[in-house]
């Protein structure tokens, strides 16, 4: 594997020292480790063992030199032939992330700090996989930043335990007790109370000394002005040395009798912390996220509340006071690093989880309109899950709809979208973020407007399937050609699943109702006395609200229950909740008593109940997929719109289509008082219904 790191600088530092052994565990087990960086102490380490090193100022915030880094990233992506761009902070993570789509890299990345809740900060939850490096920082991430539990993986840092040998506290005690803090220079590590804290233990113990270590040069200069203020004021200028990055943490630690952790905030893990304790240095540290996970107050250190110096004094002058505490404190503390917090282990998890990375597939495939092309969908997402088995594959559907894929084997997951409602204007665009945080590789898109074509794009999907159908189609970088004919439907999708490698197609409609569902059918079939082997046909109310021209007229259809009773079939009327009013007009013209189920159910239920009828009539609608999806007869009266285009694919079906002059016309209104379903007369329907069920 060739995996690319960015950070904004290699001087001292947790995340800088996890980056250079990173690069150099890459390169001992054959993989290819490069590094860009504004450079730093760690580039010699990055030297000695064979990694690659570009500086660039991927660290800084000015939006020219963001774009310049851009442009030089996405080169150096593709000279070193990169799989992986891990980045591990804010400001190099938004160059990487763009740079690693638009080159069809995978994006990781590793949540080092508790992050404010900015634009900025959303960038780290936006890696395929994002590391954590502790429960506290998995938490955060997910509470603050809207990232799914499935995306992160825990990865606690590791420690050179040869480097970071064990020296057991009796073999440094000796004249000077010294106490010291190992970290960034930058105000929420705590310099101040710690320099507090030591200046009351100085008043009770004046052999001590004391050890402030960081880069001086990445400071603030008002923060460092600070610190030596504190340090006159509190007249210990006489005990506190400061020593610059350069110097060999180990080296330093090897001299400590103390180590203290004095974070104001949530740490995401202290990696300073584990190396002293790997070292037999009892530590001191206060109560904040994941340095509080790493010790068990009185067992492997001393915690206590941040801000609190008195508090803080008080637990090194019981160390001081203590050898026993603290042999007791080191001897626990090195086997609980042993165990959980070897760099090899870290890297050795790190590595599984690039292997693993690279080998998702996470793919969108959007049918966000009416329930019936969702159902005819069905065979396109059996046929992707085919192609893609091991893929994390998703679908966005209208929100009234999602109940048709419920139990749906061949997806992992359905997204809604809700255009008339939470996902209008500034609603479109936090879709757009949330669908770019779940990071698609592959986006399919069967619904082909100007919706979906927008989404995959904001969405920054590198591979985006669709029809060139001139509907902000130049959103779509894979896409074919419109038919020259009329196609049906499950053919018609075919089209840009062949641009996927998928060549064969099964047009077979699959639907998957609960056991709840088929027990409501049961029960409402029984209240409207129907008895066993009782002959159903059920007749769909309207086609379409909208489409008014789909609808065969009502003396029509009471003329066909009239005909039907004759024959001891009884009518299942169907419809939504705006056919209620027709409905009940319906049952107050026909002497045929027939089941009243319009607005009475929902998706699901209208699902186990056409399963459980004889015959389905019905216009150009979704009862009729529904019908196809169940394996239930249907007799398809088409008029404005054209059959071979909409038919549902099934063994069992009829269509009535008189094709008169002016159809399929493809229009709401008509003009010409619907001539073309009026054509279609109900002794014709009640012939073909019974040939479908077995009565001619």
């Amino acid at each position: 594997m060739n995996i690319l790191q960015l950070v904004p600088k290699l001087n001292i530092g947790g995340v800088e020292k996890g980056t250079a052994e990173m690069a150099r565990y890459l390169t001992l087990n054959g993989h290819k480790a490069v590094v860009v960086s504004g450079g730093g102490v760690f580039e010699k380490d990055l030297a000695a063992v064979g990694a690659r090193h570009y500086n660039l100022p991927v660290g800084r915030k000015n939006p020219a030199t963001m774009l310049y880094c851009y442009f030089k990233l996405k080169h150096i992506i593709r000279k070193e032939n990169i799989d992986i761009v891990h980045a591990r902070s804010r400001i190099p993570a938004l160059t990487g992330y763009f740079a690693a789509r638009s080159t069809r890299r995978t994006f990781v990345t590793t949540a080092h700090g508790q992050y404010r809740k900015h634009l900025i900060s959303r960038v780290m939850g936006w890696g395929k996989v994002v590391i954590a490096a502790s429960e506290t920082m998995a938490r955060h991430m997910k509470d603050n930043f809207g990232v799914p539990l499935r995306k992160i993986t825990i990865i606690p840092r590791g420690v050179d335990l040869e480097k970071f040998s064990f020296i057991p506290p009796e073999e440094r005690a000796g004249k000077a007790f010294r106490v010291g803090m190992i970290c960034r220079f930058t105000p929420i590590k705590g310099h101040l109370d710690f320099l507090k804290a030591v200046s009351l233990v100085s008043r009770k113990m004046p052999n001590i000394e004391v050890v402030l270590m960081g880069d001086r040069s990445s400071a603030k200069a008002d923060y460092m002005k600070k610190i030596e203020l504190a340090v006159r004021r509190l007249t210990i200028d006489n005990i506190v040395t400061l020593k610059d990055s350069d110097e060999d943490v180990a080296e330093v630690m090897k001299d400590l009798d103390v180590f203290v952790s004095a974070s104001r905030q949530q740490e995401a893990f202290g990696r300073s912390v584990i190396e002293a304790q790997a070292r037999g240095v009892p530590v001191v540290a206060t109560r904040v996220g994941g340095v509080a996970e790493n010790i068990s107050d009185g067992m492997t250190g001393l915690l206590c509340e941040p801000m609190d110096p008195p508090e803080m004094a008080d637990k090194i002058l019981r160390y001081a006071k203590d050898l026993g505490l603290r042999q007791k404190v080191a001897a626990s503390a090195r086997r609980r690093v042993e165990e959980n917090y070897s760099v090899d282990r870290m890297m050795r998890m790190t590595v599984e989880t690039y292997s693993r990375v690279l080998s998702m597939k996470n793919i969108l495939i959007f049918k966000i309109s009416s329930l019936g092309d969702i159902i005819l969908s069905v065979p396109s997402i059996r046929a992707v899950r085919k192609k893609f088995r091991k893929a994390n594959i998703k679908v966005l559907v209208d929100v009234r709809f999602r109940e048709v894929l419920d139990n749906c084997p061949y997806i992992d997951e359905v997204i809604t979208c809700d255009f008339e409602g939470r996902d209008r204007g500034v609603g479109f665009l936090r879709l757009a973020g949330a669908l770019r945080s779940e990071d698609f590789d592959i986006s399919v898109d069967l619904q082909n407007n100007r919706k979906s074509h927008l989404l995959a794009f904001l969405s920054a999907v590198p591979e985006r399937y669709g029809f060139d159908n001139g509907k902000w189609s130049f959103l779509i970088n894979r896409k074919i050609s419109l038919p020259d004919k009329p196609m049906a439907p499950v053919p018609h999708q075919g089209c840009v699943l062949g641009l996927l490698g998928i060549t064969s197609l099964e047009d077979r409609l699959e639907l998957w109702p609960g056991p709840d569902s088929e027990a409501w059918a049961e029960r409402f079939l029984e209240s409207n006395w129907v008895n066993r082997g009782q002959k159903l046909v059920a007749l769909s109310l309207s086609a379409s609200l909208r489409w008014k021209t789909k609808n065969w007229p009502m003396p029509a259809m009471l003329e066909l229950a009239d005909m039907l009773a004759v024959e001891g079939i009884r009518l299942v009327l169907l419809g939504v909740e705006t056919d209620r009013p027709d409905a009940a007009k319906f049952m107050k013209k026909t002497g045929a008593k027939p089941i009243d189920a319009a607005g009475k159910t929902s998706i699901s239920r209208l699902i186990s109940l056409i399963k459980r009828t004889g015959a389905l009539v019905t216009g150009d609608s979704a009862p009729m997929h529904i019908a196809a999806a169940t394996g239930t007869p249907f007799i398809a009266l088409f008029g404005p719109t054209d059959p071979a285009r909409h038919v549902s694919p099934a063994e069992k079906k009829k269509v009535l289509y008189k094709n008169i002059k002016c159809s399929p016309c493809y229009k709401p209104t008509c003009s010409k008082k619907m001539m073309c379903m009026r054509a279609i007369k109900p002794a014709e329907v009640f012939e073909t219904v019974m040939e479908v069920m077995g009565a001619r």
